[in-house]
């Protein structure tokens, strides 16, 4: 009996001698180490890769108001109904056109919003390299300034920007100004609807970015 004891204790040994080098061992994927922490593991601040799948983003703002904040009345329809000065950065290396689409997911009413948003602008072609948008763009299907670019028709329908008129007392409204980085100059025509804008894109959205701000009578 004391042979098998002595070999009995001496497999429990090594046993536990493996098993503490392993321990001591960091996990390794073929990139190298990966250290778990709160916010997932180091090295994939994104999670897995998907923000590059998502596709990059824009940052989009404004001179005229904050991030989340009241639009002045200037740029709504109960003052000058003028477009607002915008300005973006971030535009992802590879795009050959922007497009830009402002709209009301909360129309007529937060509490009671309609199936697809009301759309107040419809700006596309805009040259790649432009980093901003002047206030009060013309109300025309081509401009000169963006060189280029086109506008299609809001949900009135009218062609170019139409600012903040939701209905008195139905609540705080948001407006989303959206900018779309495209892959490709496409042939499309002036006076397009956002429905048929984002159609005709589909696919060849490589980067996005939004600015929204409120509005309420």
């Amino acid at each position: 009996m004391k042979p098998r004891t002595i070999l009995s204790r001496a497999t429990f040994l090594l046993v536990a001698v493996v098993f503490a080098m392993l321990a001591g061992c960091p996990s390794t994927t073929r990139d190298g180490p990966t250290v778990e922490t709160s916010e997932g593991p180091v090295g994939d601040p994104l999670g897995a890769g998907v923000g590059a799948l998502a596709g990059q983003t824009i940052v989009v703002t404004s001179p005229a108001f904050e991030p989340g904040g009241p639009i002045p009345e200037k740029y709504t329809e109960d003052g000058e109904d003028v477009s607002p000065p915008l300005a973006w950065s971030g535009v992802p290396e590879g795009t050959k056109a922007l497009a830009l689409i402002c709209d009301d997911p909360d129309a007529p009413s937060p509490k009671r919003p309609a199936a697809t948003p009301w759309v107040h602008w419809v700006l596309y072609k805009i040259p790649p390299d432009a980093k901003e948008l002047p206030e009060g763009i013309p109300k025309t299907a081509r401009l000169d300034d963006p060189p280029g670019a086109l506008q299609g028709k809001n949900s009135w329908p009218t062609t170019g920007y139409r600012g903040p008129a939701p209905p008195p007392g139905s609540g705080t409204h948001r407006y989303f100004f959206k900018l779309y980085a495209l892959d490709a100059e496409l042939t499309i025509e002036p006076e397009m609807d956002a429905a048929t804008l984002q159609s005709e894109t589909s696919g060849h959205v490589i980067g996005e970015g939004s600015l929204f701000g409120t509005y309420e009578r």
